[in-house]
């Protein structure tokens, strides 16, 4: 799918790339939910209704990914009941062995996460992927999400990529579309982000269901 030879740079994303996004599925559709219910004394119906119209007017911008906001915005310790189904955390298949041919090569490894950095600290330390890479990089280091165009401008200014000898895998299409927009030469989507759901027709950009279709060339 790729001609390694011609990159040099590999920018991963993590949930639903790297690690099973059945956790944050689950986290903020189900556990979220029925704990916001138990705390206000509703039914879970009820707190779904409530919780839905406040999740999707934050969809693509940097509060949806900031614990901190919804700890204040729902009354609840959002990294705490991470903590507590963290046992569901899960690499999806292949990472690690494409992760272990990426680090005996010569190309640079960058971790590119809209996740918090008390997420990405939770699933580094549940998984221990960190040690693969050169960089573990949160959007919210820059103060912008990876759908935004600012985001990658402030990563260009930091990273120096050669725009053509970049690679970025991430299952979000708007931040892979923000992403080529920029420059990027090579982008890859993620098909099932998801292992228990099916896996999804994506026509725009080249699609991978798991890291064995990259392994070629390695």
């Amino acid at each position: 799918m790729l001609d390694w030879e011609k990159i040099d740079t590999v920018l991963l994303d993590m949930d639903g790339t790297l690690l099973d996004l059945n956790f944050d599925n689950h986290f903020w559709q189900e556990f979220v939910p029925q704990r916001y219910a138990e705390q206000r004394n509703m039914t879970l119906t009820h707190a779904k209704e409530q919780l839905a119209p406040q999740f999707k007017a934050m969809e693509g911008k940097l509060e949806w990914y900031c614990l901190d906001y919804w700890s204040e915005t729902l009354e609840l310790d959002i990294v705490g009941l991470k903590k507590e189904i963290s046992g569901l955390i899960s690499i999806l298949p292949h990472v690690t062995e494409f992760l272990s041919l990426m680090r005996k090569s010569s190309k640079r490894l960058i971790l590119v996460t809209n996740a918090h950095r008390d997420s990405l600290d939770l699933k580094m330390d549940k998984t221990c992927l960190q040690h693969f890479f050169d960089e573990l990089v949160s959007s919210h280091d820059f103060g912008y999400p990876k759908e935004h165009p600012d985001f990658w401008l402030l990563f260009q200014k930091r990273f120096r990529l050669n725009l053509q000898k970049a690679v970025f895998v991430d299952d979000n299409l708007a931040v892979l579309k923000c992403a080529k927009n920029f420059g990027i030469k090579h982008v890859v989507s993620i098909s099932r982000p998801d292992s228990k759901k099916t896996k999804r027709e994506i026509d725009d950009y080249p699609a991978i269901e798991d890291f064995r279709a990259l392994m070629t060339g390695l």
